[in-house]
């Protein structure tokens, strides 16, 4: 069987997985032919990398020959690893060209870009796979898995708490993600995970939003007014980490991104606080809170239902230490997590469910997601883990609609946001 040609666009640390996946994992099935970026530098990073795991380096294309690259190396397939407000651009681009599409979550960031990818894939006969990581967590599964099967009954309300760590949060108040227009705010590019699994779980889609937020932590007034503007605990030293270092500071010349920017300087325009109310058309009720500045990191899941509650608590890092202070993903903190899964039925003592706790990747999920991606077509899914563009959207409405309320005020109809009827 011949290989599928794959193209990646957007060469930053999040095009590490997805390049290693298709130039080693699976190689047997993909083949890289090119990537494109508007820093080749980082394209070059790349390249160098390729050459130590003794393979030829692919074509760097610049950004702005995206169309040119597609088709001088006749690519099949085009995975997405650029800033969340270019997602739309390739995506567009990639389907009317006759390429599917591979995209880092979310799918785009606000409205009219949405509206871009449902018209595209319209047109089109190409398909879009959102990388929803998290469905692949073999603990998610097991939720998705119990709650089909009626563990609780019918689901009656849900409530969904989400902690990022001083680490992981402060992280996203130092890169490109810190401005709404680049990533939709955390309620859009974080919580988009959230609410995919949300949805995935409860087997519904979002109706009605009411959301509240604000920046309490970071920012410069924050952080003068809690005594954290000159604290070095949040400073952050990409000198330590080679392949960062590679990526962002060498190539800072090229564009004059800065990956390590203070989280307490001017200019954060998304908030680290989020209260999400939903309603689902199957009448379950949703409580979400999304917090970027806790001591540790991890989430609380309870459902309760017609004939009982689960309940799931995760604690991915249990404290930070403070002292040179990692990037999120590159490094462990130095005590380990734990997760525990409990269904109380009416009437029972609660039973433990029994959990493999994995620290590779997002609970295992990444290995497990890119297998399925990039591995054999025709593999078996029975809980529908691939997530379509219909999927991306989905995940995106609660996003979008609590931003709207949390500017207005007022509780928001997702159809009158995008209507998918």
């Amino acid at each position: 069987m011949a290989r599928r040609r794959y193209a990646v666009v957007g060469t930053g640390s999040r095009a590490e997985r997805h390049v290693h996946a298709i130039t080693v994992e699976h190689a047997g099935t993909c083949e890289l032919v090119a990537f494109a970026d508007v820093n080749h530098t980082r394209m070059n990073v790349h390249n160098e990398r390729l050459a130590e795991l003794g393979l030829d380096p692919v074509p760097a294309y610049d950004a702005a020959d995206f169309l040119k690259m597609l088709d001088e190396q006749r690519v099949d397939v085009v995975v997405v690893t650029t800033v969340d407000r270019f997602h739309d651009t390739y995506i567009v681009e990639a389907l009317d060209a006759g390429c599917d599409v591979v995209t880092e979550k979310p799918m785009t960031t606000d409205v009219p870009l949405a509206r871009r990818v449902l018209d595209a894939v319209d047109r089109n006969d190409g398909t879009v796979t959102v990388t929803f990581n998290y469905r692949y967590n073999p603990i998610h599964e097991k939720v998705r898995a119990l709650l089909a099967d009626g563990a609780v009954g019918e689901i009656g309300s849900v409530h969904f708490e989400w902690l990022l760590d001083t680490r992981h949060g402060a992280d996203y108040f130092r890169r490109w993600h810190r401005e709404k227009a680049n990533s939709g705010g955390l309620v859009v590019h974080k919580a988009t995970h959230h609410f995919d699994l949300l949805n995935w779980w409860v087997g519904s889609v979002p109706e009605t939003v009411y959301a509240q937020g604000r920046l309490f932590f970071y920012g410069d007034e924050n952080g003068a007014r809690h005594g954290h503007a000159d604290d070095d605990r949040f400073d952050i030293d990409l000198e330590r980490n080679e392949w960062l270092k590679k990526l962002y500071v060498d190539a800072r010349h090229e564009d004059g991104y800065r990956r390590d920017r203070n989280p307490f300087e001017p200019g954060v325009s998304i908030e680290d606080d989020m209260s999400v109310l939903v309603r689902y058309a199957s009448g379950v009720n949703l409580t979400y809170h999304l917090t970027a500045y806790s001591p540790w990191e991890g989430y609380r899941l309870m459902v309760n239902g017609s004939e009982g509650r689960l309940e799931l608590e995760v604690v991915e890092n249990s404290w930070v230490s403070g002292q040179h202070p990692a990037v999120h993903g590159a490094a462990a903190n130095p005590e380990q997590g734990w997760a525990r899964l409990s269904v109380q039925r009416l009437f029972e003592e609660r039973a433990d469910v029994p959990l493999d706790f994995d620290r590779e990747g997002h609970g295992g999920a990444d290995r497990r997601m890119v297998d399925a991606l990039y591995g054999p077509a025709g593999q078996e899914d029975p809980l529908g883990r691939r997530a379509t563009h219909r999927d991306g959207v989905l995940s995106l409405l609660t996003g979008f609609a609590a931003g709207r309320s949390i500017e207005t005020g007022e509780a928001v109809r997702v159809s009158d946001v995008i209507d998918l009827s």
